[in-house]
């Protein structure tokens, strides 16, 4: 399973999600993080929660087996044409840059995505879960 950095910040801000993310999760066999969302998450648990929420995120990273692949040239392929297909003032489910990498990493690992909103459902990606997030 591939996560979105939506999912995480769920997680981390402890929004009513949490819950239903961890466990699919810890259900999971293998559980991997695109490095460029990963950067992205990054920023964004450092704005909505310092430097402190770093050492959070890492710690749940660690704990929880995430593995951080390396973007790569066949990812970024794929990230540009999700963003010429699917992105933001183009298509429904208007993906950004970050959303655009996760996308690109479930392709390559033919994964479902975990992840939180509207967007993806409006894409030919893979949800890991059932019902609205």
């Amino acid at each position: 399973m591939v996560i979105d950095p939506s999912a995480l910040v769920a997680i981390l801000l402890n929004e009513p999600e949490r819950r239903a993310f961890i466990e699919a999760i810890a259900a999971a066999e293998v559980c991997w993080l695109s490095a460029a969302s990963l950067v992205e998450l990054s920023i964004v648990i450092e704005v909505k929660l310092g430097p402190d929420g770093l050492d959070d995120l890492d710690l749940f990273l660690a704990t929880a087996g995430v593995e951080t692949v390396a973007f790569d040239h066949d990812q970024a392929l794929i990230a540009r044409a999700a963003f010429q297909r699917f992105g933001k003032g183009r298509h429904p489910a208007g993906l950004n840059l970050g959303d655009c990498c996760a996308y690109a990493l479930a392709r390559v690992r033919e994964a479902p995505l975990l992840f939180k909103g509207r967007d993806f459902v409006h894409t030919d990606i893979r949800s890991a879960l059932t019902g609205p997030y």
